[in-house]
């Protein structure tokens, strides 16, 4: 049976190949919101959030907080020590999520600074006892790992042994030292090595941006499946797209999606976050419009303004419907 047309399972959950992966300050809820037009069913990744600020967060939404057609999602999180994730879990599990996922592959400064992230997997006996943790209190829902090829060394498969015996379900890899941080090429051969070495299923993150892509990593790698990040950013067309180019469908995209696509996301944005949704969203129009002839002339006009109005009819002017 052909790999791209049946899906992959993490425990007793179905997933097809291409997966929504985080990315902070973009896979908000807002923007899942968008996606889930296009795709049903595969598995979306929240931002990542520290348990500290998920147990102590008093404040309410925005950390745990989403809508059920989100679902299904995986809540990630980043941890430097056990303190807090009984109660963080507590927290998310309350929510009906689908997934828990920990990164240890974060390279972000400040993450790395306090021992979390990807400097995880540069202190293993620190990580056996975190795993452990979340694997005694993650019981009736899968629990995943998302990791680099190493810190400054590249450990990936011992880490990957580490987290496959200390009991999560599935695992992803971006096969970049954490030094490397988004530069480079991708190792696919360490990818290889490691789903070789795990009975887990093996997820790939990390340049997927089309199939032509996809089908190289499969091809070099035989991983489960694909998180598609970067890629997925002011796009939520691209878990669709790469799907149906994977069955041999073309898929395109007109001015009239971008435009419907960016007004759902703004009136999202503006309901999730009230009066710093617009603020908060001109750094998604910027990727909306990048690469389009002369949109710097209407980015202009959106700075300068605070009118919803005013932006949404420069944009209709603009993209010419």
């Amino acid at each position: 049976m052909c790999y791209w047309k049946t899906k992959f399972k993490i425990r007793d959950l179905e997933f097809p190949r291409f997966l929504g992966g985080p990315l902070d300050g973009v896979t908000d809820s807002p923007f899942r919101k968008v996606v889930r037009k296009f795709s049903t069913q595969e598995l979306l990744y929240t931002e990542m959030r520290h348990i500290a600020r998920v147990a102590n967060e008093t404040w309410g939404k925005k950390t745990t907080e989403f809508d059920q057609l989100e679902r299904p999602l995986n809540f990630q999180v980043a941890a430097n020590k056990v303190d807090f994730i009984e109660k963080a879990c507590d927290r998310i599990l309350q929510q009906g999520i689908d997934c828990i996922d920990l990164n240890i592959g974060c390279p972000a400064r400040n993450l790395i600074s306090s021992g979390s992230g990807s400097a995880l997997m540069n202190d293993l006996p620190r990580l056996k006892k975190i795993l452990i943790c979340f694997r005694e209190k993650i019981k009736h829902i899968p629990f995943t790992v998302k990791m680099r090829a190493g810190f400054k060394v590249e450990n990936a498969i011992e880490v990957a042994k580490l987290v496959q015996d200390c009991g999560a379900d599935a695992m992803a890899i971006h096969p970049r030292l954490q030094s490397q941080k988004f530069s480079g090429t991708p190792d696919y051969n360490l990818a290889y090595k490691v789903k070789k070495s795990v009975d887990i299923p093996v997820l790939f993150s990390g340049g997927v941006t089309d199939f032509t892509t996809a089908k190289s990593v499969y091809e070099n790698t035989g991983v489960d499946g694909f998180l598609i990040g970067r890629g997925l950013w002011a796009k939520p067309w691209k878990l669709k797209e790469l799907h149906e180019n994977s069955i041999g469908n073309e898929y395109t995209v007109d001015k009239s999606l971008i435009l419907k696509c960016i007004f759902d996301h703004l009136d999202n944005h503006l309901d999730y976050y009230g009066q710093n949704g617009l603020v908060l969203f001109r750094k998604h129009l910027s990727v909306y419009l990048k690469g389009m002839p002369f949109s710097c002339d209407v980015r202009k006009i959106i700075l300068l303004t605070d009118s919803v109005d005013k932006i949404k009819s420069s944009l209709m002017g603009f993209l010419g419907t």
